[in-house]
C-alpha cells in the first residue's frame, strides 16, 4: 500500500516539505492577525462616534484618500470626508435614516480626498449597541465604486447615444413614410374625399398606401394597398406600387390592366428568394347623371372588401371575390364590381390593420376586432359623410391602444347631398 503524503494538488509541496524560512513564512500567512486583517481589507472600514467624530479608521481608507492616521482619527467627522453634496445628503438623509433604524446600507456617496479628487464609494453604516440595548459607536464600511462609477458611465453613454441613433431612425421613418403618401388628395368637383393613415410604430416604416388623382378630363382614379412587411424593402415596393399604378392608369385606365400591370411589374422584380406582393384596390370614378352621382369600377387583387354605406342608412361590403395577391403568380386573377354612388352615399377602403387589431379585454390582448365588428361600425355610421367617417375610424383606433400591430390606411369618399336633401 501507498501512503498519503502531504503534497498538495498536482504534486506540489505542503507544509512540511518547504524549506523552514519558507515553513514560517507560510504559517505568518496564514495566521493573519485579526487587526492586519482589518486594517489592509479590500474595502475601508471607519469606526466613528454617535455624533460622526472618527474613532477608528483603516490603512485601506487613509491610503484612498491619501490622508495620515492623526489627521484624521479625533480631528475630523465623517461628513467631512465627503464632498459637499455627500455632506448635504449625510445631513439631510444619511444621518437620520441610521438613527431611525440602527442601519442603512448600500448608500452612493462621493469622499474628497486629501488632493481634492473625488471617489465613489457604496456606503453601509450600522449602530453598535451595547449589552442593554444603549448605542454606542457606528461602525461603516466603505467599498470602492470606481469600476462601477465608471461601468455606469459608459452604460449612460451607451443608452443616450442608443437614444440618439433611435430618434434619428424615427425621423428618417417618418420622414420616408411621408415621401410614401401623396402630399394632397385631388380635389374631385362634386365628391367629399378623406383619408387617414395611423402609425402603428414610429420605430418601423409600414407598406400601406393610397391616393386620389386625375386622369383623362372628367375622371380620376383612386387605389388603396398594403405591402407585406416593414421596413425599408416594404418602403422600396409601396414607393414602386404606387408610381407603376399611376403609370399604368395613365397608359390604359381600366382597372383590371392597371393591377396587371402592377402584378407582372412585381413579379418579375422579386420572384426569387424573396418575393414580395401587396394586395390592393384601384378604382376609377366619372360623374355619372345629371343627379351629381358618380360611377365607380373598383378591381381588387386580394384586397379586402370597401365598405359601401347608402344614404338610406344601409351598410354592406362590395363583394370582390377570387382576387388574387399582387406579385405571387406570373398571371394574378383580378375581380372587378361597377357601382353608383348617389348623393349621400360613403365609400370606404381600408387596409387589414383596422380588422386585424385586437380589442383589449381586462386581460390579455382580446380578440381581433374583425370583419363583422367593422360591418356593424359603418351600419351605425351610415348615412355619414367622408369627414365624418374618418374621424369615427381615428377614434375606433384610438380605443384599441397598442392592440393595433400594423399600420392602418382608410380613405373615403362621398358624394353630398344637395342643398336641402341633408337629414336633420
Amino acid at each position: 500500500m501507498t501512503s498519503r503524503t502531504n503534497g498538495g494538488e498536482d504534486g506540489a509541496p505542503g507544509e512540511e516539505d518547504r524549506p523552514p524560512q519558507e515553513q514560517a513564512e507560510f504559517s505568518a500567512l496564514l495566521e493573519d492577525s485579526a487587526e492586519d486583517l482589518y486594517e489592509h481589507a479590500h474595502c475601508g472600514y471607519l469606526s466613528t462616534l454617535l455624533d460622526g467624530q472618527i474613532a477608528k479608521i483603516n490603512t485601506t481608507l487613509l491610503d484612498w484618500l491619501g490622508y495620515r492616521r492623526d489627521d484624521v482619527v479625533g480631528r475630523k467627522y465623517f461628513s467631512d470626508l465627503l464632498t459637499v453634496g455627500g455632506r448635504l445628503y449625510y445631513e439631510t438623509h444619511f444621518a437620520p435614516t441610521l438613527r431611525m433604524h440602527g442601519e442603512i446600507s448600500g448608500v452612493a456617496l462621493e469622499l474628497e480626498a486629501a488632493d481634492g479628487t473625488r471617489l465613489p464609494v457604496l456606503v453601509t453604516s450600522t449602530v453598535r449597541t451595547g449589552s442593554e440595548g444603549q448605542p454606542f459607536l457606528i461602525r461603516t464600511t466603505l467599498f470602492d465604486a470606481r469600476d462601477r462609477r465608471a461601468y455606469e458611465t459608459e452604460l449612460l453613454r451607451a443608452r443616450q447615444e442608443a437614444d440618439k441613433e433611435r430618434d434619428r431612425l424615427r425621423a428618417l421613418n417618418t420622414t420616408l413614410q411621408r415621401t410614401l403618401l401623396p402630399p394632397a388628395l385631388a380635389n374631385v368637383p362634386g365628391l367629399d374625399v378623406s383619408a387617414h393613415y395611423h402609425i402603428a410604430s414610429a420605430d418601423e416604416v409600414g407598406g400601406d398606401f393610397y391616393d386620389l388623382f386625375p386622369l383623362a378630363a372628367g375622371t380620376w382614379g383612386l387605389f388603396l394597398g398594403d405591402v407585406c412587411g416593414k421596413g425599408a424593402a416594404a418602403a422600396a415596393i409601396t414607393s414602386l406600387a404606387r408610381y407603376t399604378l399611376r403609370a399604368a392608369a395613365v397608359y390604359d385606365p381600366d382597372p383590371a390592366a392597371v393591377l396587371g400591370n402592377l402584378n407582372t411589374v412585381l413579379n418579375h422584380e422579386y420572384n426569387g428568394t424573396d418575393p414580395r406582393f401587396c394586395t390592393v384596390i384601384f378604382g376609377v370614378l366619372t360623374p355619372d347623371g345629371d343627379q351629381g352621382g358618380f360611377r365607380i369600377t373598383l378591381a381588387s387583387g386580394g384586397h379586402p372588401p370597401a365598405l359601401l354605406m347608402r344614404a338610406d342608412g344601409t351598410a354592406d361590403f362590395l363583394p370582390t371575390p377570387g382576387g388574387q395577391l399582387i406579385g405571387v403568380l406570373p398571371d394574378a386573377r383580378i375581380t372587378t364590381t361597377t357601382l353608383r354612388l348617389d348623393p349621400g352615399d360613403t365609400l370606404l377602403l381600408h387596409t387589414d390593420g383596422l380588422t386585424e387589431a385586437h380589442v383589449h379585454a381586462t386581460t390579455g390582448r382580446g380578440d381581433r376586432y374583425g370583419d363583422d365588428a367593422f360591418l356593424d361600425f359603418g351600419r351605425s355610421l351610415a348615412p355619414t359623410t367622408a369627414t365624418a367617417t374618418i374621424d369615427a375610424v381615428r377614434d375606433l383606433l384610438d380605443t384599441f391602444g397598442t392592440g393595433v400591430d400594423a399600420d392602418t390606411a382608410v380613405l373615403a369618399i362621398n358624394v353630398p347631398r344637395a342643398p336641402g336633401d341633408e337629414q336633420q
